[in-house]
């Protein structure tokens, strides 16, 4: 088979399972937004914020279709959420056959890893951060204002600390790629250490509400996930020293 035709049968798998991945986000997005419904969805991701404002208190929107798009960009959120380790997989089938081996042991349980820390860190910030964060804004501000939250704001700050927080808890991955590729050293990723704790809390200061409790809520994991990932790496790192070992040449 020549190169030409090589580069159209790879286009040709691409294609395949982009269409196979997408109509799976289709089915689950329909099933969603007939049932619960667009709108139930959204009054769920909003229930962190509800509960931390006053009794009576509703949201508003300012466009004349934000009511409808909204919800459906949330249900296409949810939609893809689950459809992710689909998705993931798609990706692996169609960079597997051009792994080695040992790539491909240690590819699986790394997408593995990685699709259930970004569930965790999302679970994390809805179900912890949100609530705190919402109440100490709401003790904070003035009692003579009347807060009326947007939805379309709402769901933009949503997105954002959602993945904030996804790719924070990312870190683990991030470190065992890193030493078991050779791009980095264990060693100079420990000397590393205080680089990264003042590098958290600059992403977090970025990413977060100008609120000193979510950024602590964010910058604090991401150094402690930093330093699971040394953990992890250490038998990572271990691992290849004696792969490689045991393939050195016998001396004389």
């Amino acid at each position: 088979m020549s190169t030409q035709d090589t580069f159209v049968s790879h286009l040709i798998e691409l294609r395949t399972r982009l269409v196979q991945a997408l109509a799976v986000f289709g089915v689950i997005f329909v099933g969603l937004f007939a049932w619960p419904g667009g709108g139930a969805i959204y009054d769920l991701l909003a229930l962190p914020l509800m509960n931390a404002l006053p009794d009576g208190t509703r949201m508003i929107a300012t466009g004349v279709i934000t009511p409808f798009m909204v919800p459906m960009k949330v249900t296409a959120l949810v939609a893809f959420m689950i459809a992710l380790p689909y998705v993931l997989y798609q990706v692996w089938a169609f960079v597997a056959p051009g792994l080695y081996q040992h790539e491909k042991k240690l590819a699986v349980p790394l997408v593995f890893a990685s699709t259930l820390l970004f569930y965790l860190g999302v679970a994390f910030c809805y179900f912890f951060v949100f609530g705190n964060v919402f109440a100490f804004i709401h003790d904070f501000a003035p009692k003579s204002i009347t807060p009326a939250p947007d939805i379309e704001a709402y769901f933009g700050f949503v997105i954002t600390m959602f993945l904030a927080f996804g790719v924070t808890f990312e870190m683990p991955v991030a470190v065992i790629i890193l030493v078991r590729s050779g791009a980095v050293s264990l060693v100079k990723l420990r000397e590393w250490r205080p680089y990264v704790i003042v590098g958290a809390f600059v992403i977090a200061a970025v990413v977060t509400p100008p609120d000193v409790l979510s950024q602590f809520m964010l910058a604090v994991p991401m150094c402690l996930l930093y330093e699971v990932g040394l953990f992890l790496a250490r038998f990572i790192d271990k691992q290849a020293e004696a792969a490689s070992g045991d393939k050195a040449p016998a001396g004389p």
